[in-house]
């Protein structure tokens, strides 16, 4: 059985790299066809070049859409194969100008032959498909620049493992945990202070007993997370103590106990919910921005570490 009829979407830039390896392929036929030394992986900067009489490796990589590091290497291959020149700029001696050389404008000349047959040979192509190939790939590269491939493979990941987490309540057997995955954020960054001692040794008393909350996060029967809400007044609650794991990151745990805390506090009857954090732990404070959460100047801070207040109202 084919691998590609086998695997289907799950190879999908593997069967476009054997396309794409189909063209080149035929592209080193029909270049030699017409008699041009050019490689056929160099067109792109090529054709860029061709049009413009001078431009840098970062103009080139910007026009074509590729690594500036890619332009570079094919750059320095044709500039052996004595295509194209380079020269300091005049205004910024840090940048390389390059240019078509003599037997480069030549092969241009030659190019123009060719590109009208390639050009009538990929219309008539393209017609005699039943799909819009030319427009299938458009949307695919305009989709993939607003979010791409990785980042859309990461998302899955991540909502196929929340469906493995479980949000649980506080259970006296789970305070030492408690402790144990603060005080493992806490120390990474900061120092354990007067305030951070007398909740994580008392949770009970200094939390739950006053009408406060705390819940862990069970991955695969395992606490890798928690997050507390502490009673203050006026219908407040303060988001405080939420960590997870190292081990258990990029899970999208935060989002789940975050989501679960603050219907938490709407079920306790909590007009607000305030936070106090720092501006270093940047996947915090985007977690809170998120979660709706807005920046404010509140009350001064127990903790010498916190330089941000935010609150979410309800």
């Amino acid at each position: 059985m084919d691998f590609y009829a086998k695997t289907g979407k799950l190879a999908l830039g593997s069967r476009l790299r054997r396309l794409g390896q189909k063209f080149l392929e035929d592209g080193v036929k029909i270049f030699q066809l017409y008699e041009v030394d050019l490689d056929p992986k160099w067109f792109p900067v090529f054709y860029c070049l061709s049009q413009e009489e001078t431009l840098s490796i970062t103009e080139i990589a910007l026009k074509i859409g590729q690594s500036h590091a890619s332009v570079s290497q094919m750059v320095k291959e044709m500039k052996k194969r004595d295509v194209v020149t380079m020269q300091k700029s005049k205004s910024d001696g840090r940048v390389n100008k390059v240019s078509l050389s003599e037997k480069g404008k030549a092969i241009s000349l030659k190019l123009e032959t060719q590109l009208i047959d390639v050009k009538s040979a990929t219309e008539e192509l393209l017609n005699e498909s039943h799909h819009s190939l030319w427009k299938a790939i458009e949307d695919m590269e305009f989709l993939l620049s607003k979010e791409n491939f990785f980042k859309r493979v990461l998302k899955k990941r991540k909502e196929r493992e929340s469906k493995l987490v479980e949000i649980i309540d506080y259970d006296p057997k789970y305070k030492a945990v408690f402790r144990d995955l603060n005080h493992e954020w806490i120390t990474k960054y900061f120092q354990l202070e007067l305030a951070d001692n007398q909740t994580l040794d008392h949770p009970e008393t200094k939390i739950i007993q006053p009408g406060g909350y705390i819940c862990f996060a069970s991955y695969k029967g395992e606490i890798v997370g928690t997050c507390a809400l502490i009673k203050m007044d006026n219908g407040t609650y303060e988001l405080a103590k939420m960590a997870v794991s190292e081990k258990a990151r990029g899970k999208n745990i935060g989002w789940l106990i975050g989501q679960h805390i603050i219907e938490k506090a709407k079920g306790l009857g909590a007009k607000k919910v305030y936070l106090e954090s720092n501006t270093i732990l940047e996947p915090a404070i985007n977690l809170y921005y998120k979660l709706g959460f807005k920046r404010v100047v509140g009350p001064p801070s127990p903790y010498e570490r916190a330089n941000i207040q935010m609150e979410l109202e309800f």
